[in-house]
């Protein structure tokens, strides 16, 4: 159920996005352009980066990016990934480290970028590398025939991902990268649920970033209408 309800906050955030730019709307015959919101409708929207956070200082973009998307196909492949990865990581850590882990990984994914002088960057796919670091860090750890079968797996995911990213322009490396490493920490942090049940601190740290996610996307959309349709 909470797999739904993230791809649902990702579509409404997309559609959203779309609407606040329904004059410049990109109907581009290229697949990777088409539908796409427009770079000034995904910053008031809370693209992240060193324009938004140095020049408006809106650190909490580091979180509402991991929402927004810059185009129909870009959004269809991150939820199917994330359909794919986020079940395997609920079985071995529960639903609340796996959306902690999706949450914190995305934004420090982020930061990394942000370091690395990336000026404008969105997508879940930082959050969704979180989760693969995090499954990396499972098979590892656990080891046997079945440790050994996640990590071959999930490193076909990894490579893949990478290799995407050197042969497509545009693609945030850094943002990925940091988003798998974070993952991987995080889920050392945590521990798996062979190592630790969820306990009482999991629980209060998913709804610490159920409640930050859910403020940061309301902030995220009223500031943008309000930049929309009041600021001249």
């Amino acid at each position: 159920m909470l797999i739904k309800y993230i791809i649902y906050c990702n579509a409404a955030m997309y559609i959203v996005s779309l609407f606040m730019n329904l004059q410049n709307l990109s109907l581009s015959l290229n697949p990777m352009h088409f539908l796409s919101p427009g770079s000034n409708s995904l910053l008031v929207m809370g693209a992240t980066g060193t324009i938004p956070i140095d020049q408006f200082h809106r650190w909490w973009s580091l979180l509402s990016a991991n929402y927004l998307h810059g185009g129909i196909l870009h959004i269809v492949f991150n939820m199917i990934a994330l359909k794919q990865i986020a079940p395997m990581i609920i079985r071995e850590y529960g639903v609340h480290r796996m959306f902690v882990i999706f949450t914190v990984s995305g934004c420090i994914g982020f930061y990394i970028s942000y370091l690395a002088g990336i000026p404008l960057t969105i997508g879940s796919s930082a959050s969704i590398c979180g989760l693969i670091g995090a499954a990396l860090y499972y098979g590892k750890s656990r080891g046997g025939t079945y440790g050994r079968a996640v990590y071959k797996h999930t490193g076909g995911w990894a490579a893949g991902i990478f290799l995407f990213g050197f042969l497509v322009p545009g693609i945030n490396n850094w943002g990925h990268g940091g988003g798998m490493i974070a993952g991987g920490f995080m889920g050392l942090a945590l521990g798996y649920r062979e190592k630790y049940f969820e306990n009482t601190f999991h629980n209060i740290l998913f709804r610490i970033c159920v409640l930050a996610t859910g403020v940061t996307l309301i902030w995220a959309v009223s500031s943008g209408l309000f930049y929309r349709f009041f600021s001249h």
